[in-house]
């Protein structure tokens, strides 16, 4: 898939913020040695708050957003090893989680806040493929493939129409993209 966008045209990618598939930073390290690939942040909180009771949910995303949230890496993992001090006996796999994926979640603090706030998820690409899914789940098969393109043609134009919020920030964010990748955007 990376392959093809590169025959496409797509010359470089900034920035890639995945949501956990094996092998796929390393995919994207391979076509866009550039590119620099983030963990997406919703993913591990939404993830971590899996082993955590209804009653406690709250208090241990106040804590958890106290790791994400950090100016600075060094900031984070203070936070991190505090979170794990507090919360580590009754919750261990979160820490866990978060180490383990320590090295594609670190690339998030070296953003300015301005950029961080447009790339913490992948939640915009997901509500697509949702809507794709769900206009596939009832036709059963396809005459053909134009079919099935005619189908998500359709479906992405409908899509669309309820696109009428910019993504938050975007102004800023694309300011700060233009200073910190100067060199790469056109």
């Amino acid at each position: 898939m990376l392959t093809e966008l590169k025959n496409r045209g797509v010359q470089d990618i900034l920035i890639a913020c995945v949501d956990g598939l094996k092998g796929f930073p390393d995919a994207i390290a391979t076509v866009f040695p550039e590119a620099c690939v983030q963990l997406c942040i919703v993913h591990m909180v939404r993830h971590s708050l899996n082993f955590v009771a209804w009653k406690r949910r709250a208090e241990v995303a106040a804590d958890i957003k106290r790791i994400y949230g950090a100016a600075t890496v060094e900031e984070a993992e203070k936070n991190l090893g505090e979170f794990e001090a507090k919360w580590g006996n009754e919750y261990p796999t979160i820490g866990q989680s978060w180490r383990r994926n320590w090295e594609n979640v670190i690339p998030f603090f070296d953003q300015p806040k301005e950029i961080r706030k447009v790339i913490y998820t992948t939640n915009a690409i997901e509500s697509v493929n949702m809507s794709l899914r769900r206009a596939m789940r009832y036709r059963g098969t396809f005459q053909n493939d134009d079919a099935l393109l005619k189908l998500l043609y359709l479906s992405l134009r409908s899509i669309s129409k309820r696109w009428t919020r910019p993504v938050r920030n975007w102004p800023n964010a694309l300011g700060r993209f233009a200073i910190q990748f100067e060199n790469r955007i056109r």
